[in-house]
């Protein structure tokens, strides 16, 4: 699989200030990729960088194959963008903001109108293609955004906190629309976000703060990184379930109000050997998975 996306010690300095400082790392085509951080930790920055809005201090950047300080009009065509902050003009219908992105990157009309219909079709406007944007609610913007981005069939899509604002049953159906390009059009999305769960859906996730990645893998990779599956246990006889996990599954649990926990991997797996070795009663069983949250909490120390 080709390369889509590759940095190399990409840095920018601002007044003295390295906002990105050294970050190296590929994307891969058709791969969801996601830059996970606070706000202030360089993301936007990098993003702003590979799609050619800032140009880089040092270090090296290509995009579909183009390098982003020597092929700057390449890359732009190779790519679509969704801001942070919305950028659409309220006074329009939401076919003329598309009409318009389209005759910005030279589509012909028979292409225009083709591409009009598919992409608000994907993002369920359709019915609303003559409406004034001034009348659609923030998730419904944001879908139009994304529309957008597709209007010239971009390589790579970069989005920008793509649901920073929206109520979580719309970031839902943004997320299920990012699935669909990826599955249906084999775009490569590029994004950031300061939501952990959202971070979840991406293929990998680099972990940034002040201006360098400080981690980066397959979410799952990341989790177990930091540790197992947590199992907490309510028995009746305590002293007697600590004894038998020590003695007949090498474990060391810990005491907490009572209770017992035990860490290990593949809960799901080890749960029913837990249940028939321990041979008592067992009054309540809980499973806790590691969280990019505490990945991201953890990397920081």
């Amino acid at each position: 699989m080709s390369k889509m996306v590759e940095a190399e010690n990409l840095t920018e300095t601002f007044n003295g200030f390295k906002a990105v400082d050294a970050v190296s790392f590929e994307v891969e085509g058709g791969e969801i990729f996601g830059f996970l951080g606070p706000n202030g930790a360089g993301k936007t920055t990098t993003i702003y960088m590979l799609c050619t809005l800032y140009r880089p201090s040092s270090g090296l950047a290509y995009v579909n194959g183009y390098d982003v300080s020597k092929e700057p009009h390449k890359v732009r065509r190779s790519i679509g963008l969704v801001f942070q902050d919305p950028s659409l003009d309220d006074k329009l219908t939401a076919e003329e903001n598309l009409d318009f992105h389209g005759i910005l990157y030279g589509l012909k009309r028979e292409e225009r109108a083709r591409m009009i219909d598919k992409v608000l079709e994907m993002v369920e406007l359709s019915d609303r293609k003559h409406s004034l944007v001034s009348s659609f609610s923030g998730g419904m913007k944001r879908r139009l955004e994304i529309a957008r981005g597709l209007m010239h069939s971009p390589k790579v899509l970069f989005l920008d906190e793509p649901t920073l604002g929206l109520d979580p049953q719309t970031r839902s159906r943004v997320w299920d629309y990012i699935h669909r390009l990826r599955s249906e059009e084999g775009v490569t999305v590029f994004m950031t976000t300061h939501y952990m769960d959202e971070a979840e859906n991406c293929d990998r996730v680099a972990i940034m703060d002040h201006g360098r990645i400080i981690a980066l893998d397959e979410p799952s990779t990341l989790k177990t990184q930091i540790g197992g599956d947590v199992i907490t246990l309510k028995v009746v006889d305590v002293q007697k379930a600590e004894l038998e996990l020590k003695r007949r599954f090498n474990l060391n649990p810990r005491m907490v109000e009572g209770q017992l926990t035990i860490e290990v991997a593949e809960a799901e797996e080890f749960i029913p050997n837990l249940v028939k070795g321990l041979d008592m009663e067992i009054l309540s069983l809980s499973l806790r998975k590691p969280t990019l949250n505490v990945v991201f909490f953890k990397a920081h120390r």
